[in-house]
């Protein structure tokens, strides 16, 4: 009787998951002395090894004027794989109050494809975490605060350099939540020019 060499299919999870890992260098996005991968990379990696194969599904499972739950599944091949949930409160940040329920998705779908196994060893994403530190720092909103009540440009230079060094010290320690306060500071500048404070 003669043996016959079985062929071994690598499971495409795991391709997808060493791709990931070798992914890694140069993409991860430090917050805190801590690299966190996006779930952009994170998606980027799924597709790239599985195709059409890979299906997400997202549903809203909670959606009211304060809190919006998201749930995300991975499918691969139609078999579901993994699950995510997340949470965001609409007041949290200025960016929630208007895209909470699209934060809470991109969130819910970072973290099911981390329970896919795409993490390295961090479930949460850098979107996360950067979220969760700004959301607990009370000085980003007491600083854009302050920046809404200046009435004249000698205020704005005092502000400016007043806050020089919280903002390389944000910049520095957590790249997504100084984004996204150049964002909002953009936006409240805007304001400004246009009440004619600053020209």
């Amino acid at each position: 009787m003669s043996k016959e060499k079985v062929k071994i299919v690598p499971d495409d999870l795991i391709l997808c998951i060493n791709d990931f890992k070798r992914s890694l260098n140069g993409q991860t996005i430090n917050v805190m002395g801590k690299d966190y991968a996006t779930v952009a990379l994170r998606l980027a990696v799924a597709r790239r090894n599985l195709g059409s194969r890979l299906r997400i599904e997202t549903e809203i499972m909670h959606n009211d004027k304060e809190t919006c739950v998201v749930k995300a599944t991975v499918l691969i091949n139609g078999m579901i794989v993994a699950t995510g949930l997340a949470e965001e409160k609409k007041n949290a940040s200025r960016i929630n109050q208007t895209s909470a329920l699209e934060n809470c998705e991109t969130s819910a779908v970072g973290r099911a494809l981390a329970f896919c196994g795409m993490t390295n060893d961090k479930i949460a994403s850098a979107e996360e975490v950067s979220a969760a530190i700004e959301q607990q720092s009370k000085k980003v909103q007491e600083v854009l605060k302050s920046l809404q009540s200046v009435s004249h440009l000698g205020n704005y230079q005092k502000w400016i350099t007043d806050n020089k060094t919280f903002l390389a010290d944000l910049k520095w320690n957590n790249p997504l939540s100084y984004d996204s306060f150049m964002k909002e500071f953009a936006s409240i500048k805007s304001q400004l020019k246009s009440k004619g404070v600053l020209q």
